[in-house]
C-alpha cells in the first residue's frame, strides 16, 4: 500500500456513468430532473429471464445455503421450473386479481413461485415473515389477509408457519408449502410435475402488492405494476458504465421493496448472482453472514446501516475477512435508514490499509411507493447521510415547509397507488402528480444542486419541545450514535411536550465487551453527547439519556425487516423508561448533560 490516509486515498473505479441533472425553479420549489436516457425495452419483471436464460444459461442466478456447501439455481434451470409452476398455480385459479400471498423467508423456492405467479398476471403479496412466525401477533396478519385478499397461500414451511397457516382467517385458501406439508397442502414439488406455461404478464399488470411499514399508521397495500418494477430496474442500470453482472451477498427481506426489488430484481435485470444470506444484522444473527462474506468476493455490497455497524468491527479485527471482503467489491451503500459518517470513515480505513483505495460508498433513496429508487448516489462518495440526485427518468421536488424542504417524487417507477383505497391514493400525490414522500432533505451545496441532495429527517418524526423549539429526530439520531462512536447500535430520540430533547439508547454488545465494563460505556456516552451538545443548537441538544436493557424486539414490530427502528412504536412500548427519563428528580440511571 501506498501509505496514503483514510481522507485522500484514490478511488477504486465504481463505473458510473456520468451524472446528469436539469434544474429548474417553479414557483417556491425547486425541481430537480435527470434527462439520462435509459432502456425502455424491458417493461415486465419476467423478460430478463427470458434474456438470460439464452444469453447465459449456465450462470446461477441463485445460491441458498445448503450445509457447507450452496444449493444453486441457473438461469435456464430457473426459467423451465417458473413456468412449470406457473402451470400449477394457473391450474388452481391465479392470475390477474387473484393474489399469492407469501409466508416464507428468502430463497429459491420463494423467488421461483413469485416469479412464476407474476408470469401468469397474478400478484405476489410476500408480507414480513415475523407476521407469522411462532410467537408472532396473528392480528397483524389477519389485517394484511383483509386488505390484500388473497388466492392462495405459499409457505417455505408449513411447520414454522403453522399458526398462521391455522388461523381462521385463511381457512379454505389453497396452501403450498416446500416443506413439512400438512395433509391439506399442496406439496410445491407437485406444481413442478405441471404443464409449463410461458409468460402471459403485461406491463400494466400489478405485479406485487408489497405492505407499507406502517410507522405512521395501518399498513397499506402498495400496488406495484410490472413496469414500474423493470422501469427502476432499467434506471438503475443506466447510473452505471459497467457490463458486467454483478455478484451480491445479501439478507434484505423480499417483502420489502428494496430487497425484493432493488436487490433481487435488479441481479435479475442484470444477469447477475445473488448468494441469498440468511443472516440478520443482529449480534446474534450475524455469524451467518460473516460465513458467508468470507466465501464470496461480491462486487456490490448493500447492508442497512446496523449491519455495517458489526461488519466493521469484524473488518478491523479479521485481515483475511477484510482481504476478502475488498477483493473485488467496487461500490458499498446501505439503506433503510440513515448510517452515522463515524462508521463510514471506519470502512474506509480498512479499505485503504487493505486494498490501498477507498470504496464509493453509495446510498438509495426511496419508498416502497417508488419503486423503491427514486434517487441515488452514482458518483464516487464519502459522505454519510446523501440521497443523491434522481435517477433516469425521474423528477424531485423540494417544496419549502416551514424551514426545511418536503421531497416529493415523479417517475415510471411511481406507483400509481394503494390498493382498494382511493382515498389514500388521492392524498399522496399532489396537484403536479409528485409522490409525497413525508420527507425533507436540503441541498448539499445551495450553489451548486449537482453536488447532490441531504436526507434532513422525517417530517413525521419531527416534535416539538414545551418551549416550541423543533426538534429533527431523525437527524439528531445520527448525530449523536455517530458523536457517541460506535458504542450504541441506535437510539430512540423523545421529548416531545417536554423541556428537553431525551435520548432511550441500545448498546452494542459488542463494543461494549470492548470498552470492558458498563462505566466505560457510560464514559463512552457522556462524552460523546457531550460533544455533540458543545455545538448543537437549539432542539439538537440533547439534555438527558438513558441506556437500555437489550435490543429492539423484531418480534413486535420495533425493529423492521430492513433493520431500523419503529420510532413511535418502540417509545410507547416503553412507558416505564420513559417516565425515567424525565422524571422531575431522575434516578441514577438517567444521564443528565443540560
Amino acid at each position: 500500500m501506498d501509505g496514503s490516509s483514510p481522507a485522500t486515498a484514490p478511488f477504486r473505479d465504481a463505473r458510473y456513468a456520468p451524472r446528469a441533472l436539469e434544474v429548474e425553479q417553479r414557483g417556491d420549489a425547486l425541481i430537480l430532473r435527470n434527462p439520462m436516457a435509459y432502456s425502455e425495452a424491458v417493461q415486465t419483471v419476467t423478460a430478463p429471464l427470458v434474456r438470460w436464460s439464452v444469453e447465459a444459461p449456465d450462470r446461477v442466478w441463485l445460491a441458498e445455503r445448503d450445509g457447507e456447501g450452496w444449493r444453486t439455481v441457473t438461469y435456464t434451470e430457473a426459467r423451465a421450473r417458473i413456468e412449470a409452476l406457473a402451470g400449477g398455480l394457473k391450474a388452481l385459479g391465479l392470475g390477474p386479481g387473484k393474489p399469492l400471498l407469501i409466508l416464507a423467508r428468502n430463497g429459491i423456492d420463494h423467488a421461483l413461485i413469485g416469479y412464476a405467479a407474476m408470469s401468469l398476471g397474478a400478484p405476489i403479496a410476500p408480507v414480513s415473515p415475523q407476521y407469522g412466525l411462532a410467537g408472532a401477533d396473528l392480528s397483524r396478519l389477519d389485517f394484511a389477509v383483509q386488505r390484500l385478499k388473497p388466492a392462495a397461500v405459499y409457505a417455505d414451511d408449513a411447520v414454522a408457519f403453522g399458526g398462521a397457516l391455522a388461523a381462521p382467517f385463511l381457512a379454505g385458501l389453497p396452501v403450498i408449502a416446500s416443506q413439512n406439508a400438512r395433509d391439506s397442502d399442496i406439496p410445491y414439488t407437485d406444481l413442478l410435475e405441471a404443464p409449463p406455461v410461458a409468460p402471459l404478464c403485461r406491463p400494466s399488470d400489478v405485479a406485487k402488492l408489497l405492505l407499507t411499514s406502517g410507522s405512521t399508521g395501518k399498513p397499506k397495500a402498495v400496488v406495484c405494476t410490472h413496469a414500474n418494477i423493470a422501469l427502476n430496474a432499467a434506471q438503475i442500470e443506466a447510473c452505471y458504465a459497467d457490463p458486467e453482472p454483478p455478484v451480491l451477498v445479501n439478507s434484505s427481506p423480499w417483502s420489502h421493496s428494496l430487497g425484493a426489488n432493488a436487490i433481487l430484481h435488479m441481479v435479475l435485470h442484470r444477469g447477475g448472482t445473488l448468494y441469498i444470506d440468511a443472516g440478520q444484522p443482529t449480534p446474534t444473527r450475524f455469524g451467518e453472514t460473516l460465513r458467508n462474506l468470507r466465501e464470496v468476493a461480491t462486487t456490490y455490497h448493500n447492508m442497512v446501516p446496523a449491519g455495517w455497524g458489526l461488519l466493521v468491527g469484524e473488518l478491523e479485527r479479521d485481515a483475511a475477512l477484510a482481504a476478502q471482503f475488498f477483493e473485488k467489491v467496487r461500490v458499498l451503500q446501505y439503506g433503510g435508514a440513515s448510517m452515522a459518517q463515524s462508521i463510514l470513515d471506519r470502512i474506509q480505513a480498512v479499505a485503504v490499509r487493505t486494498i490501498g483505495e477507498r470504496v464509493s460508498f453509495a446510498a438509495g433513496y426511496g419508498a416502497t411507493e417508488t419503486g423503491p429508487t427514486a434517487c441515488n448516489i452514482h458518483w464516487l462518495n464519502a459522505r454519510s447521510g446523501m440521497v443523491g440526485l434522481p435517477t433516469p427518468g425521474t423528477a424531485v421536488k423540494l417544496v419549502p415547509t416551514g424551514d426545511k424542504f418536503e421531497i416529493r417524487v415523479k417517475g415510471p417507477q411511481v406507483s400509481p397507488g394503494y390498493l382498494d383505497q382511493p382515498d389514500a391514493t388521492r392524498d399522496a400525490f399532489d396537484e403536479d402528480g409528485f409522490y409525497r414522500l413525508g420527507d425533507a432533505a436540503r441541498l448539499a451545496d445551495p450553489e451548486d444542486p449537482s453536488a447532490g441532495l441531504v436526507f434532513d429527517g422525517r417530517l413525521v418524526e419531527n416534535f416539538k419541545l414545551a418551549s416550541g423549539t423543533f426538534v429533527a429526530a431523525g437527524a439528531l439520531r445520527v448525530a449523536a450514535v455517530s458523536a457517541i462512536g460506535g458504542v450504541v447500535s441506535d437510539a430512540l430520540v423523545c421529548g416531545e411536550g417536554h423541556d428537553g430533547v431525551g435520548l432511550m439508547l441500545f448498546v452494542d454488545p459488542t463494543a461494549a465487551a470492548r470498552l470492558g465494563d458498563a462505566t466505560a460505556v457510560r464514559a463512552a456516552i457522556i462524552e460523546g453527547l457531550e460533544r455533540l451538545n458543545a455545538t448543537a443548537k437549539g432542539g439538537g441538544k440533547v439534555a438527558r439519556a438513558l441506556i437500555l436493557d437489550g435490543a429492539p424486539d423484531a418480534a413486535s414490530g420495533e425493529l423492521t425487516d430492513k433493520g431500523y427502528i419503529n420510532q413511535a412504536l418502540a417509545r410507547d412500548r416503553r412507558p416505564v423508561e420513559m417516565q425515567r427519563l424525565f422524571a422531575e428528580a431522575p434516578d441514577d440511571g438517567v444521564m443528565v448533560f443540560l
